[in-house]
């Protein structure tokens, strides 16, 4: 095994891998340290939805290019990355969310999106078992699922393929130029990349990051239950919060057949272990957009740990006071959608290559105090 590498990746989840892949294809000598196993930790407890949100322009320019960038990648191997294209439907309870579905779709026009209103009759016409009453909502036809653990599988044989290594190991600590794993080997490298989620920070405690813990639950098999991945617009004021618990109602069909169920959100929780009351309430809040989910079987539920930006944003650059490591984390519950995305953005910067969309949103060093006040 070598020691020395051009790009030494710590986290073989979907962001690492992407990293990795975009690396080794560049013709960089790449290395990827996992601890557990490839795609596991919070990319196997997502959603793997590739959805484009407007919380910020930042985030909508992010996740609309890194949705493409999905469609060129799925367009050689959908079936292998277990792809289902059925588009997003925002659920709009009201008025109020209706005019906000309103305003969304102009956002997204503006940014050449294609979606389109959907009134109360044609709502039910789309999924006839959503609650009475509802006003409308908005349909995104480009948006899909993958199921991520396959997906980073896959973007890790492909830099396998061009070179890179991937190491079985855990970093106990960063090193001038390189780490320390757990066994006491040292790697050296010319740039280490921390896309480890929210275990970046016990590597660098510095990272303005905090852990957003997440329940999904999973059913048995029931086919056509639902054609489109549904979500209330409230799921925006709940993604975005920056205190507090809470639940929206999002639910997901698989290829499998079967429905998964979110989605909550509880701040600062290290632990894995799932919060029977929170599960209970979004399954509750579930019900109560689409009532016969209570006549389903649910057969798992799980958690995972997103890693979140005080400003929503991810860490995607040069680490400030650190020279040497670069960042691709902190990205909260989009990290799935823009894993490719992230790729392309830390490889022109390494590369010393013009950007494929601005960076300067995304680098780390806005979070700098002395860079701040300079």
């Amino acid at each position: 095994m070598r020691t020395h590498y051009d790009a030494l990746i710590i986290g073989a989840g979907i962001v690492g891998a992407a990293c990795a892949s975009e690396l080794a294809q560049a013709g960089l000598h790449v290395a990827v340290v996992e601890q557990e196993i490839v795609g596991g930790g919070t990319t196997a407890a997502g959603m793997g939805h590739i959805v484009v949100m407007d919380g910020s322009l930042p985030e909508l320019v992010l996740t609309s290019y890194s949705q493409q960038l999905w469609a060129e990648l799925l367009a050689e191997r959908p079936a292998d990355h277990e792809h289902l294209a059925c588009g997003t439907l925002w659920v709009a309870a009201d008025a109020e969310e209706l005019a906000e579905a309103q305003a969304k779709q102009a956002r997204y026009s503006a940014h050449g999106i294609a979606s389109r209103l959907v009134a109360a009759a044609e709502l039910y016409a789309l999924e006839p078992l959503l609650r009475p009453g509802l006003a409308g909502g908005l349909l995104v036809p480009s948006d899909s699922v993958i199921y991520p653990p396959r997906s980073a599988a896959l973007l890790i044989e492909r830099a396998r393929n061009h070179g890179a290594q991937v190491i079985s190991a855990a970093v106990c600590a960063l090193r001038p130029s390189g780490v320390l794993l757990a066994d006491g080997q040292t790697l050296t490298a010319e740039a280490v990349i921390l896309a480890g989620g929210i275990r970046s920070q016990a590597l660098a405690p510095e990272l303005p990051l905090r852990a957003k813990q997440g329940h999904l639950a999973i059913t048995e098999r029931y086919p056509h239950i639902i054609r489109q991945q549904l979500v209330e617009l409230g799921y925006i004021k709940s993604a975005h919060a920056s205190s507090g618990d809470s639940v929206a109602f999002n639910v997901q069909p698989r290829p499998t057949g079967q429905l998964l169920i979110g989605s909550s959100r509880q701040f600062d929780r290290s632990e894995r272990s799932v919060d029977q009351a929170m599960l209970a309430q979004m399954l509750r809040r579930a019900v109560e957009y689409m009532p016969a989910l209570a006549q389903l079987t649910v057969i798992r539920a799980w958690t995972g740990l997103r890693p979140a930006t005080p400003d929503g944003l991810p860490l995607i650059g040069p680490a400030w006071q650190r020279p040497g490591v670069w960042l691709a984390t902190g990205h909260e519950g989009l990290g799935i959608t823009t894993a490719l995305g992230t790729a392309k953005l830390l490889a022109a910067q390494l590369l010393g290559h013009s950007a494929p969309i601005p960076a300067a949103p995304y680098l780390p060093a806005r979070f700098d105090k002395e860079t701040a006040h300079g």
